[in-house]
């Protein structure tokens, strides 16, 4: 019979979960008791569930993934755990961890990822705890984890417990008297079959097949070698017919080939030359663990995740799911350009702005009152899930299109011809010395608060920008009334534009710094995006002194 043991170990400084959890450099997480530290601080954190409990256990795939499981497995078997839903080879897509989270109706579930960022040996690995609801903890929970990091003085294990996690089935095994299960299932079956009940499966075959009356839609999918691999090779080739022309990097990678993970235009560089020099009508990319997409049309026409949000709020009613359900509101991370806010205005919906972070939808989502929501750092999602999800967008696009008949380019046309056009873009500054970044926020904030600020005017070229706003963004959850402070520097115009500027929480190292860049025009839609967005570009690094803070002439990347 395998027997608990109990390990001393001490507290390491830092293991503060972020926005998505805590992520840091593959080696700080090798280290020992480090990551064993962690995990028995999540099950500390639901003591009073733990016994008896299910979790849902899974990650992207990356270098570290099957021995984080393993690990998993051990201090899971010590602390009462009745059962473990385990991915095939550690692979579950954050949105699948958070569908088999509800599902099943579990305690939660441990994410094996750093998302977007690089991965491989000397790069990064995070882990993330998501609640019963399917979604991130709340700061509540995160900030507890925390607090028991800080002190923890033992973790318990069960070191004679060794699960083969690459073969399907069902392992039991006797822990003091206490059945303890580990069950590792197929990583795509179930998340497939939710999304054949959400859309019109026969729909998307017939547009990417094509018709007697209409041509093949041709589509190339790019899973960065992550974790959607497996997931496009069963939906793209398996259930709508695409070839394997279609798809590209469908074989998780631990290092994810050497590349970045992050479907941006910078890091899903490949893409995009490969659509604007192909025939293709559509190209998508998703990050590490799949819960991110980037969306572009034919000769790489970029669709902004702001957009992106738009157009899928204005167009629903040609989804499945919500021709049951209904559409209630509508919600985008404060950082995220306000063109949702005019589609929610048109159709009389509720909007909510949140600030950066996924779990803040959740409670939302929960209450019946928000059914669409993103973020502009390449997240979409809807209430199906307590996570963003990239599959679903690249899905609910196609779903538009067919219905539609148009192209990608079209329908953004017609978009901006009813509603007008937020221009957008987001300049990262990473990995840059965290004290002068601090000191720049400190500078700008007391620059926007002096009195005087609000009404002033500041101008670039031939434009005039006069503030009506400006502030640390905070926001009083509608729920459960909880607040979240600080969560953003931000300055509205007049006219509806809008600077951005704060410092983000998904890196391993250093400090990000993102300069958000939102400029609104009723009339003028068809202008080039960058000539268009550099009168206030200007205004924003005048404004905030940036360059200087920073050290930086140019951003890391622009999105």
């Amino acid at each position: 019979m395998p027997g608990v043991v109990t390990v001393d170990t001490k507290p390491f400084e830092g293991q503060k979960p972020g926005t998505s959890g805590l992520r840091k450099k593959v080696k700080v997480f090798a280290q020992e008791h480090y990551t064993e530290n962690f995990i028995q601080s999540i099950l500390n954190a639901n003591k009073d569930s733990l016994v008896g409990c299910t979790l849902v256990v899974g990650g992207d795939g990356r270098y570290l993934v099957k021995e984080v499981v393993d690990k998993i497995i051990k201090i899971s078997a010590a602390n009462g755990v009745a059962r473990l839903l385990v991915g095939q080879n550690g692979i579950l897509s954050t949105p699948a961890v958070s569908y088999l989270i509800r599902k099943y109706k579990t305690l939660g579930g441990i994410i094996l990822s750093a998302s977007h960022n690089p991965g491989g040996i000397d790069n990064d690995f995070g882990i993330k705890f998501n609640c019963a609801n399917g979604g991130p903890a709340p700061d509540a929970t995160t900030n507890q984890i925390y607090d028991i990091t800080t002190t923890i003085k033992q973790y318990k294990v069960v070191p004679e417990i060794n699960c083969d996690i690459s073969k399907i089935g069902v392992s039991n095994f006797d822990v003091h008297g206490s059945k303890f299960t580990v069950e590792v299932i197929d990583s795509v079956n179930d998340y497939v079959a939710y999304m054949k009940e959400i859309f019109d499966f026969r729909q998307i075959k017939a547009l990417i097949q094509g018709t007697p009356q209409r041509k093949p839609f041709n589509v190339l999918i790019d899973a960065m070698s992550g974790v959607t691999g497996p997931y496009v090779k069963r939906i793209f080739i398996d259930e709508l017919g695409a070839k394997e022309s279609n798809v590209r990097r469908i074989v998780p990678l631990e290092d994810f080939g050497g590349a970045h993970p992050d479907p941006n235009l910078t890091y899903a560089a490949d893409l995009v030359n490969a659509v604007k020099g192909g025939d293709y009508d559509l190209g998508a990319a998703f990050d590490g663990d799949g819960d991110r997409n980037m969306i572009i049309g034919r000769n790489a026409f970029f669709v902004t995740p702001s957009d992106s949000l738009a157009v899928l709020a204005n167009n629903l009613h040609h989804i499945p799911y919500f021709q049951r359900s209904g559409v209630q509101g509508y919600a985008r991370s404060m950082p995220t350009a306000a063109a949702v806010d005019r589609v929610a205005a048109a159709t009389g919906k509720e909007m909510f702005e949140v600030p950066t972070g996924w779990k803040y939808f959740g409670n939302l989502m929960d209450a019946g009152r928000l059914s669409l929501c993103g973020e502009e750092s390449f997240g979409t999602g809807s209430d199906h899930v307590r996570e963003k999800d990239g599959m679903w967008a690249a899905l609910a696009w196609l779903s538009v299109i067919a219905a539609t008949s148009q192209s990608v380019e079209d329908i953004l046309k017609s978009h901006w011809a009813q509603f007008g056009r937020n221009y957008f873009t987001r300049y990262d500054y990473e990995e840059c010395a965290s004290n002068p970044c601090n000191e720049m926020m400190q500078y700008l904030e007391k620059t926007i608060t002096s009195p005087g600020f609000v009404g002033s005017s500041h101008s670039s070229g031939d434009k005039t920008y006069v503030v009506k706003l400006a502030d640390n963004f905070s926001y009083m959850d509608p729920i459960d009334q909880s607040v979240a402070m600080k969560q953003g520097l931000r300055i509205i115009f007049e006219d509806g534009s809008r600077i951005v500027l704060r410092l983000s929480g998904t890196g391993s190292s250093g400090a990000t710094v993102r300069l958000y860049i939102d400029s609104y025009e009723a009339e003028n839609v068809l202008g080039d995006a960058q000539v268009m967005l550099k009168p206030l570009i200007d205004v924003a690094l005048k404004i905030s002194q940036l360059q200087k803070y920073t050290g930086r002439e140019a951003p890391t990347v622009i999105t």
